[in-house]
């Protein structure tokens, strides 16, 4: 139960991070290079959406019946979709280095850390094969962590 709650504020606090970013106007930049990288996570997101196909949508961390997804994305990031809104959101903060979207960044990247370590102890409760997997994937950020 405190598994769900806990994943549940995570989710929340990730959005609400967002939230704050879209409503004063911080998501888009001019700047190429920037909006490069918001394209390229907003990319990969969707390819890892569609790679994980409709098995989950959840609030809260659950996992889902037919093993491990280890291809596409998954094959180098255990977290595709979560790494995708960190780079997003932190594409956000190369672009409006203010404190205010600094802490936006800090909340997106906490929420989403707080799932994603509940999601993989429910990983590896769930499929003990994902410990291996877990050594060549690496979370959010492929060859380095």
């Amino acid at each position: 139960m405190l598994s769900k709650i806990l994943s549940s504020s995570g989710y929340l606090i990730a959005v609400l991070g967002f939230s704050y970013l879209t409503y004063n106007g911080y998501i888009i930049s001019g700047n190429f290079i920037i909006s490069t990288i918001q394209i390229l996570a907003f990319c990969l997101m969707i390819w890892a959406r569609i790679i994980f196909k409709h098995r989950s949508f959840h609030l809260t961390s659950n996992t889902t019946k037919g093993g491990i997804v280890t291809t596409g994305p998954y094959k180098w990031l255990r977290h595709p979709i979560y790494s995708a809104a960190m780079y997003f959101s932190f594409a956000c903060l190369l672009a409006f280095p203010k404190l205010e979207v600094f802490l936006a960044f800090f909340f997106i990247a906490f929420g989403l850390f707080v799932r994603i370590i509940l999601e993989e102890k429910a990983l590896r409760q769930s499929y003990p094969e994902y410990i291996e997997y877990s050594k060549k994937a690496k979370r959010i950020i492929p060859f380095i962590y």
